[in-house]
């Protein structure tokens, strides 16, 4: 659509519906209760009339540290609306992260979860610009409480005088190098993606609900959750733990959404759970963050009588650019290009490759980031002119459709989440007893990536494996501990010393399993 001179995206996905008369449409479903879209609006507001009496100004970015809420959803708007820059954060980052985080985006407010604040605070003395902390949930000292924030707001706020092109959005991702770094977005993207997958791909309509496993902070999540249903005046249901197989399964029996997002290895996860649970609210499953097995696309179907779809997207393309559609399924492809992009596959020399060859993807849409903040060969790197380099090694048929052959690089994509080898390595060799490690991503038996490590004692020594697997745990996010650890006496490495990770990995599909 062609959008005005002026333009904000809050305006746009919150209150356009009480202007049109859409005020008492439900936003959100939390724990049985429902959330309107005028009450989203009113906190939204006194969100951002707070956070302006705090010293927040255009484009100063404010950080993020909620798990889904509507305090989540009316703080990223407050930001917008204001029209600063909402940086949403995962709340299992470590306390080094936040404050890395929190210096890098010279964040002047977060806004963050009770579970979060000691990991905030503790960072505080590290981040010369953060000036307040507001806390959502349980007070404590050292952070403003987010009752008496909003308290203190001053009536609607008017939107800022904000256009198309101005970056309303920091997507952290670790891509392909393992320190995290921010794609920015536009106000314009989040309408692009919102019509060309919410409404193109997943053709929501406003009497869809939503429930993502995905939470809001990651950017698939955000667009399952936050703006797609906003943008047609759907619902979406939120939860602000972290449920496991046989919650989700509850979840959606109890609030019965019509699509449900997710994982592959979630769903993997739910096919295991023996009782039997009513799906038949929904008529839309998708999944992606990583390679989704066909075996799990033909066990969802025969359990539940549902058609698995995959989409394949990226936080520097916001959401999808290839995705699976209803009825049009090919077992084993992620699926066609989303209309409104356009794939090129090329090889090491930047020449296309031919049907089913195996490819480098670039990708050209209205959604892509324009640049990384503060990572300025990264950028050249992947932002190619109109043109983004995923990093996905892909191939296509002559149909059109498109199957995911791997990574041009090291990263491992786990449960939805990129992790870095070299990070998990250097918190194995920090163990007193460890001389070298290495980890690789391996296939566990229903084909979904697990990390298996394979380390080296120091001489004389040795350590067992639950033992190294808390260590990792005490220093890490636990989706970054390894599944294996295998003991060698040495390591693959090159004449020059560096560890070879290729030779440690497993056979092709079909043979691969972790050590």
């Amino acid at each position: 659509m062609d959008l005005p001179d002026r333009f904000n995206a809050a305006t746009f996905f919150v209150d356009r519906h009480l202007a049109e008369g859409r005020g008492g449409h439900p936003a959100f479903r939390v724990a049985g209760e429902s959330l309107s879209y005028a009450g989203l609006a009113s906190t939204a507001d006194r969100v951002g009339s707070a956070l302006g009496a705090l010293g927040v100004e255009m484009e100063n970015r404010v950080v993020l540290a909620l798990d889904d809420s509507p305090a989540f959803a009316a703080s990223f708007w407050g930001v917008v609306k204001l029209g600063a820059v909402a940086v949403p954060l995962n709340t299992l980052m470590s306390a080094p992260d936040y404050a890395s985080i929190l210096t890098e985006s010279r964040a002047r407010v977060a806004i963050v979860d009770d579970a979060v604040l000691a990991r905030i605070l503790s960072a505080r003395a590290q981040c010369p610009f953060l000036r307040h902390v507001i806390v959502h949930g349980r007070s404590a000292g050292g952070a403003l409480t987010w009752e008496d924030v909003l308290a203190r707001a001053q009536g609607p706020l008017e939107p800022a005088p904000t256009v198309p092109d101005d970056v309303m959005y920091w997507g952290y991702t670790s891509g392909s190098t393992g320190r995290p770094k921010a794609a920015v977005h536009s106000h314009h993207d989040f309408v692009a993606a919102a019509d060309l997958v919410g409404a193109g791909i997943f053709g929501l309509g406003p009497r869809d609900v939503l429930f993502s496993a995905s939470k809001m902070y990651f950017a698939f999540g955000l667009g399952n959750s936050l703006y797609f249903p906003a943008r047609v005046a759907a619902s979406s249901v939120l939860v602000r733990e972290r449920l496991d197989a046989k919650g989700l399964l509850a979840v959606i029996e109890r609030e019965r959404p019509t699509v449900f997002c997710a994982v592959p290895t979630l769903y993997a996860r739910m096919l295991q759970v023996p009782e039997r649970h009513d799906l038949s609210s929904l008529r839309l499953c998708v999944s992606s963050g990583e390679a989704l097995p066909p075996a799990v696309v033909d066990a969802w179907q025969d359990r539940f009588g549902l058609a698995l779809i995959d989409v394949m997207g990226s936080t520097e393309a916001l959401h999808d650019f290839i995705a699976g559609r209803p009825g049009a399924l090919r077992r084993g492809a992620i699926g066609q290009i989303v209309p409104g992009f356009e794939a090129r596959l090329i090889d090491d020399e930047g020449h296309p490759v031919g049907s089913g060859h195996v490819g480098h993807l670039l990708i050209k849409g209205p959604t892509t980031s324009a640049y990384y903040w503060h990572r300025r060969e990264r950028t050249r790197q992947v932002m190619q002119g109109e043109w983004l380099r995923t990093g996905d090694m892909l191939w296509q048929d002559g149909d059109g459709y498109f199957y995911f052959a791997g990574r041009a690089d090291d990263m491992i994509k786990v449960g939805g989440q990129w992790v870095s080898p070299s990070e998990v390595e250097a918190r194995l060799v920090e163990h007193p007893l460890i001389e070298e490690a290495a980890v690789v991503g391996c296939v566990d038996g229903q084909g979904l990536m697990e990390l298996g490590a394979f380390v080296v004692a120091k001489a004389g020594q040795s350590v067992h494996e639950g033992e190294l697997k808390t260590w990792v745990r005490t220093g890490l996010a636990g989706y970054k501990v390894p599944r294996r650890i295998t003991f060698v006496s040495d390591l693959p490495k090159t004449t020059t010393g560096k560890i070879q990770r290729f030779r440690l990995r497993p056979p092709p599909p079909g043979h691969a399993h972790c050590p």
